[in-house]
Parts: C-alpha cells; structure tokens; sequence
C-alpha cells in the first residue's frame, strides 16, 4: 500500500501543474478547475494499480469531466488548500493568458475541449474524438466553427491560428 502511495503522490507532484494548466482551459476559472482536477485525482488513487498511462488517463478523464461536469457535480464540502499547495501555471503573459480565457469561455463546452486538446495539448484528431467520446467529424467539425471565432474574438489575422 505504501508503495502505491508514494508512485501515486510522485505522479501528482510531477504531473499537477500541467494537467491544473489543462483544467483551467478546460473549464476557464482556475477554481472550477481545481475541484476538477481533485475530482479526477481521487478516483485515480482507486484506480492506480490498473493504470498503465496516468498522464494519459489524467487528460483524457479532466476532458471527460470537463465536458459532462454539469452532470458530476457533487455535494460534498469544500476543504481549503493551504498555500503549500499553491502551483504556478506557466503559460502566456498574464493579460494575453486573461484574454485568452476570456475567447475560450465564449465558446461552447465542446468547441473549447476540442480547441484546448488539439492545440494546447497536442492531441491528433482521433485522440480529441476518444478523449470526448465522440466521432472524428464532430471533432473536426466543432475546431472548424472555434478557430475562426477564436480569431474574430482575439482580433487576429487568418492566417494566425491552425
């Protein structure tokens, strides 16, 4: 049991600040994203011993999460984090990354997933459509309406995003 503790807290200590960087585009509020991300974690730590791929299965199921979060809310307390838990987010300046959430909150859930995992992830088309169990045209659908209203939204020239 203690071996599965420390493999699974090394996980978490190594792997926390990108997979909060993704729940954060995900759902756009860093608070959201934070329970988000707990929620994930716990059932984890259940399921550690049949994982093969955490990170993987950490992205995949903060995508799952994120896109039926509505469904998963819970009713349990909230327990406030200590500041020993703080982590820093790397990413753009902080009024391009304040825009950048601003854009990806106009969006729907589904175009915002889609955006986030193919172009800040890297998914390819078919990792997106497993990651939000739908079909490879949805996907490629739902990225063709984003990109062109992240541009209008950002005010950038057509040719700036993928």
């Amino acid at each position: 049991m203690a071996v599965r503790g420390e493999a699974f807290e090394g996980f978490v200590t190594a792997a926390s600040p990108r997979l909060l960087r993704l729940a954060i585009l995900l759902v756009g509020d860093r608070g959201a994203a934070e329970d988000l991300l707990q929620e994930v974690l716990e059932r984890m730590y259940v399921a550690w011993p049949r994982i093969a791929e955490p990170e993987a299965y950490a992205r995949q199921a903060l995508a799952h999460r994120a896109t039926n979060r509505w469904r998963h809310r819970s009713r349990r307390p909230e327990v406030a984090l200590t500041d020993e838990h703080d982590v820093t987010v790397p990413g753009p300046e902080p009024s391009q990354r304040d825009s950048l959430l601003a854009a990806l909150a106009v969006l729907t859930d589904r175009q915002r997933t889609t955006v986030v995992l193919r172009f800040f992830e890297d998914f390819t088309v078919e990792q997106t459509a497993e990651a939000m169990n739908c079909s490879v045209g949805t996907v490629k659908s739902q990225t063709a309406r984003a990109l062109p209203r992240l541009r209008d939204l950002l005010a950038l020239p057509e040719d700036s995003c993928p």
